[in-house]
């Protein structure tokens, strides 16, 4: 099972992989959700809706259904005790 920007948790990054579906609005991609891009989760909203996440410095805010949309490849924190 892959692993996407609805599954990170808060301050966890990740670099996009791929979009399981083909309908991701061009707004998105225009902000820079594109393949090779890292992106950070910044916070959850109550009630899990809508997600904060940053990609290239710019704050986004995405619906949960969009954000399992964006597969990810999890970064790994260095130096973790």
């Amino acid at each position: 099972m892959e692993t996407t920007v609805a599954q990170l948790k808060r301050g966890q990054k990740g670099i996009i992989k791929e979009f399981t579906e083909d309908a991701l609005p061009i707004k998105l991609l225009e902000l820079g959700c594109l393949p090779g891009n890292e992106v950070e989760l910044v916070q959850i909203a109550p009630f899990k809706d809508p997600i904060y996440i940053n990609v290239n410095g710019s704050h986004i805010a995405i619906r949960r259904s969009m954000a399992c949309q964006i597969a990810l490849d999890i970064i790994e924190e260095e130096g973790g005790l």
